[in-house]
């Protein structure tokens, strides 16, 4: 899936990489406003992943359950951003967030990736341990500063 919305076009982008934890929600709140003070178009990139899908896969309406899932995030983004008078696009791919999120930058030309940092409790901890770090693995493979905003304002 792929959308664009190039109100006010700029060479300068900054990518975000999006899910719906909280972690996440907050990224995308910094990345909206750092493209507004950098006068930067948006990338978000939604890598869909197990957690975007139902857990009965033999359900009737697995397909159609995964499909309205990934149309909810989609029109998450969308409501997010729409008061937000930079361009944008958003990116719902499947594969290595890492790989997804490093290629978008790169072929951008971006300044910075933006992510969230990893949430507590067990099902962070499943979760990093069987896809590892997103931030730790785009500092070792992308030449592109990776900023990585913390869950909440202290």
């Amino acid at each position: 899936m792929y959308e664009s919305h190039p109100e006010h076009t700029s060479d300068t982008h900054i990518v975000v990489g999006f899910d719906e934890e909280p972690q996440s929600q907050r990224a995308l709140m910094t990345a909206i406003d750092l493209a507004r003070r950098l006068d930067a178009h948006l990338d978000v990139v939604h890598v869909v992943d197990l957690r975007d899908y139902p857990l009965d896969p033999d359900s009737d309406d697995w397909e159609t359950a995964s499909s309205a899932k990934l149309t909810r995030t989609a029109e998450h983004v969308r409501a997010v951003v729409a008061d937000s008078t930079q361009s944008w696009s958003y990116y719902a791919w499947r594969g290595d967030p890492v790989h997804l999120l490093a290629t978008v930058a790169e072929e951008a030309g971006a300044l910075m990736i933006v992510v969230g940092t990893h949430g507590a409790g067990f099902t962070a901890t499943l979760h990093r341990m069987t896809s590892g770090s997103v931030s730790r693995g785009l500092v070792g493979h992308s030449h592109i500063p990776v900023l990585v905003v913390p869950p909440h304002d202290d």
